[in-house]
C-alpha cells in the first residue's frame, strides 16, 4: 500500500457518517467520564458497580473515538472489535438492569439499554459496526 492509499484509507473512517460517529463518541466520552468521575469521587459506596461500569464505558468510548480518528485498516479492525464489545456490554448491562434492578441502585450509562442517554449507547455501536464493516477491504 502506498502512502497515498494509506491516507485515503485513513480518511475513509472519518468521512461522511464516520464524522458523525466521531462526534457522537466524543460526546459520550465527555458524558460518561465526567459523570463517573464525579460519582466515583463523591458517592462511590452508594453504587460501586454502576459507577465503575460507567467509567469503563467512558474508556471504551474514548478508545473507539481515538481509533476512528487514527484511521487505517488496523484501527478499523480494532474499532470494530471494540464496538462489538461495547454492544455486548450494553446488551448485558441493559438486560441485567431489567432482570435484577436491585443490583444497580443507581443507573449506569448502559442501564436500560442507554435509556438515560436517549438509547444512544445501543444505537451507536450498531451504527458504528455497520459503518466499519462497510469500509472493510473487499480482498479478505
Amino acid at each position: 500500500m502506498t502512502s497515498g492509499e494509506a491516507e485515503v484509507n485513513r480518511r475513509r473512517l472519518i468521512s461522511g457518517p464516520g464524522t458523525l460517529l466521531v462526534w457522537l463518541y466524543g460526546v459520550m466520552v465527555v458524558g460518561a467520564v465526567s459523570r463517573s468521575a464525579y460519582q466515583i469521587a463523591t458517592e462511590f459506596d452508594r453504587a460501586p458497580l454502576a459507577y465503575a461500569l460507567s467509567a469503563v464505558a467512558g474508556v471504551v468510548y474514548g478508545f473507539i473515538t481515538y481509533t476512528l480518528v487514527r484511521g487505517g485498516e488496523t484501527a478499523r479492525r480494532v474499532a470494530l472489535a471494540c464496538c462489538v464489545a461495547e454492544l455486548v456490554g450494553v446488551l448485558t448491562v441493559g438486560t441485567w438492569t431489567l432482570v435484577e434492578p436491585s443490583a444497580f441502585p443507581d443507573a449506569t450509562v448502559w442501564s436500560d439499554f442507554g435509556m438515560g442517554y436517549l438509547f444512544i449507547p445501543v444505537i451507536l455501536p450498531v451504527s458504528a459496526i455497520f459503518w466499519l464493516r462497510k469500509g472493510a477491504p473487499e480482498d479478505r
